[in-house]
């Protein structure tokens, strides 16, 4: 099994970006925690990140035929992109959307995303802890059929 972890815009930052809202893990401290629980788990972890919208949008065309379900944290372009919204549809996988702070507490544009509604299940507030638990899930409706 293999799951893709896609990170978007400024998260390459983590550890230094307002470590008051996002703490001080880095992104790569976060993508191996998740990649150990993937082994953990029998489940294979491909992380990408990127400030760019359109290579999102390639990596998922790319590496989603094996693929077995995803996990996104797509950062602001959570709030504004349709065409990541529609190529998550595209993939016909399982998905995930995670996001460090508690979106419903902070500025009201945050409040909306694009993606919620074509994905299975939302972490949202648990800081570095809800990709984890974005895995966790994801891996349990995999095991469960779903």
């Amino acid at each position: 099994m293999k799951v893709l972890l896609l990170n978007g815009p400024n998260l390459n930052m983590l550890g230094a970006r307002e470590p008051e809202i996002y703490g001080r893990d880095t992104l790569i401290d976060i993508i191996g925690r998740v990649e150990k629980r993937g082994v953990e788990l029998g489940i294979e972890v491909a992380a990408f990140q990127s400030n760019h919208e359109g290579a999102l949008i390639d990596f998922l065309q790319k590496e989603a035929p094996e693929a077995s379900g995803l996990i996104l944290n797509f950062g602001s372009l959570t709030h504004t992109s349709i065409g990541l919204r529609d190529a998550v549809v595209a993939t016909g996988l399982p998905a995930y959307e995670v996001h460090i702070s508690n979106i419903f507490a902070r500025e009201g544009f945050r409040h909306r995303s694009m993606i919620s509604a074509v994905c299975r299940g939302i972490v949202s507030g648990f800081g570095w802890r809800g990709y984890l638990y974005a895995l966790d899930a994801l891996a349990a409706g995999l095991q469960e059929g779903k």
